[in-house]
């Protein structure tokens, strides 16, 4: 079901995945709240705040991802965005199994109104090329337009079911599943499961908020307009500000810096 390789981290998240004996279903969950105090540290290091009512959304696109991803094999990392129209917003979340990272952020401004709901999800494995699909959704339930979204492309079952206020459960069918027991589980049954169901435990994986932005990368993303337009990029201002798509650190560019970076690539090529 997953290679075989170990996580390159045994830190942080701890998710544990489980197979459903006579049923053929996979089971990942986790208790999200140590991963929630990252996020929001992450927002008051670098001095930014979402609605709550926002972030309850962000927080469970986050979780389905991370939940997701420890159902999918060790080289696969996987990125939605996702765009609502009430409210109006944008999210985008991504896992990595590789590097055992999760990361996101949500989009307020400019975001269009006129636009359909639509879930967008790219995957890469390995060394292939990465696939997209998207579907439309309908209500602002994360959660079930993921499961919309497992129906659509993954061409199969997929349920989430919250243990607690933290704690998420999500059970994907596996292949000869006993499809009618998945569909029929409700929140009372899935918190007896342990109880009711024989679980074998698969695997444990760890993940951490990180995305890997750095001053070099956001340069690199400003490098060709300081080429074309640096007057219109700094005008009088000695200082660019800059936030990471990814996770919205907020990155402060000098025009001193920015300069020395252009002119030692071009120096270089």
């Amino acid at each position: 079901m997953n290679e075989s390789e170990k996580s390159p981290a045994e830190t942080g998240l701890e998710v544990r995945s489980y197979f459903v004996r006579g049923r053929n279903a996979l089971v990942t969950r986790a208790d999200f709240g140590e991963l929630y105090v990252d996020y929001y540290l992450h927002q008051g290091q670098h001095g930014y705040q979402h609605e709550p009512s926002h972030d309850e959304l962000f927080k469970q696109a986050l979780a389905a991802i991370t939940l997701h991803c420890a159902s999918r094999p060790w080289n696969e990392s996987s990125a939605w965005t996702i765009h609502l129209r009430e409210p109006l917003l944008n999210l985008f979340v991504a896992g990595d199994n590789r590097l055992s990272t999760v990361v996101g952020q949500l989009f307020t401004e400019d975001v269009r109104a006129d636009a359909p709901q639509i879930f967008i999800a790219d995957v890469v494995r390995g060394g292939e090329d990465a696939r997209r699909s998207a579907v439309d959704f309908a209500g602002n339930d994360l959660f079930r337009a993921v499961e919309h979204y497992y129906v659509q492309s993954e061409q199969r079952l997929g349920r989430f079911f919250a243990n607690g206020p933290e704690d998420f459960v999500f059970i994907s069918a596996q292949p000869q599943c006993d499809l009618s027991w998945l569909e029929n589980l409700d929140a009372e049954a899935v918190a007896l499961l342990d109880e009711k169901e024989q679980l074998g435990l698969l695997e444990q994986r760890f993940y951490r908020w990180e995305c890997g932005c750095t001053q070099e990368r956001m340069m690199a993303v400003l490098a060709s307009v300081m080429r074309s337009d640096p007057e219109g990029l700094f005008g009088d201002d000695p200082v660019v500000r800059i936030s990471c798509p990814r996770c919205g650190a907020r990155h402060k560019i000098t025009r001193e810096a920015l300069e020395a970076y252009v002119g030692a690539g071009e120096s270089g090529t």
